[in-house]
């Protein structure tokens, strides 16, 4: 996330939102790598959190609200993180879309781009 996260913050003109879902394959520091993600957010700037998932999204929205992101918020799933998207999302904002390839968080790309769009 260290170089797309880079890149929101030099973006102007509206808010800069990251959905942010589990990293599947950390074992042991699963939690503590999901609440660092979580401050790594507040000290980029980030205006809104979107956890995508269970437990470890939980932790991550919530270490960044306490970090000081303005917004957060927690989902379960990607269509009702696209959903949510669409119903929030101006003119101008940012949005970093990212997680491991297992939580294919692409989805919600494709939902609001409308194009298709495979994982990387």
């Amino acid at each position: 996330m260290t170089e797309a996260a880079s890149d929101m913050t030099e973006a102007e003109g509206g808010r800069r939102i990251a959905v942010l879902g589990e990293m599947l394959e950390l074992g042991d520091e699963a939690v503590e790598a999901h609440r660092e993600m979580g401050r790594f957010a507040a000290e980029r700037g980030v205006d809104l959190v979107i956890g995508v998932g269970g437990d470890l999204a939980k932790q991550l929205a919530l270490t960044a609200g306490a970090a000081g992101v303005p917004d957060i918020a927690l989902v379960g799933d990607n269509a009702t993180a696209a959903a949510y998207l669409q119903s929030i999302l101006r003119p101008g904002d940012v949005v970093l879309v990212k997680a491991s390839r297992g939580g294919q968080l692409w989805q919600i790309a494709q939902a609001l781009t409308g194009q298709p769009v495979t994982s990387l």
